[in-house]
């Protein structure tokens, strides 16, 4: 019987360290940040629904997001200005990632191929859910600038000010919704959360 390595390469997605270029006083990996991607994202289509008249489905957004950087598994963590740097690099990363999207695909058994090919080749249904999934890791972003802020270090002070930036910019009235109800809590202490 043939041996699959699907589940084994996404499960590395734990030793794969986000903002490598910055001081970090907590290492964020990519497993973690999947997750927060996924629970967020399932947030914000809820919103669109409850709020907003959407009819949009929240669980496909949280498996969105949590598959969203699996192909970094296989690449790692390219640094947002390296990526950005020009079209011609963000072109050359985008066939590097397609290439580790198809690898993973190559990983598991034929016949299931199709279910999770959607996750790493998106598809026109999933547009609008996409929406919310990069909503979502802007949105993570931001809080782990709020968590190193809090930890006292000042070198994602100007990355804060560009992410939020980047949110409002996107125009997503549920997003305004989070930031509202939900961020301010990332500053409180356990004992204030618990209040």
């Amino acid at each position: 019987m043939k041996k699959y390595h699907f589940f084994a390469m996404i499960s590395r997605m734990k030793f794969i360290n986000r903002w490598s270029l910055m001081r970090n006083s907590h290492s964020e990996n990519l497993g973690e940040h999947s997750m927060e991607v996924a629970a967020i994202a399932h947030a914000l289509v809820v919103l669109h629904n409850r709020r907003f008249d959407g009819s949009l489905d929240a669980e496909r957004a949280a498996i969105l997001g949590l598959f969203h950087d699996m192909p970094e598994s296989l690449t790692g963590d390219m640094p947002t200005p390296v990526k950005y740097h020009s079209e011609k690099l963000r072109k050359a990363y985008q066939s590097v990632e397609d290439n580790a999207c198809q690898t993973l695909l190559n990983m598991l058994p034929e016949d299931i191929r199709g279910d999770y090919e959607p996750f790493f080749f998106p598809v026109e249904e999933d547009r609008g859910l996409w929406t919310y999934v990069k909503a979502a890791d802007k949105i993570c972003a931001l809080i782990k600038c709020i968590d190193e802020k809090r930890a006292g270090n000042a070198e994602f002070d100007s990355a804060a000010v560009s992410v939020r930036k980047a949110i409002t910019e996107m125009m997503l009235p549920e997003a305004e919704c989070f930031l509202k109800e939900f961020l301010p809590s990332y500053s409180l202490t356990l004992d204030e959360i618990k209040e």
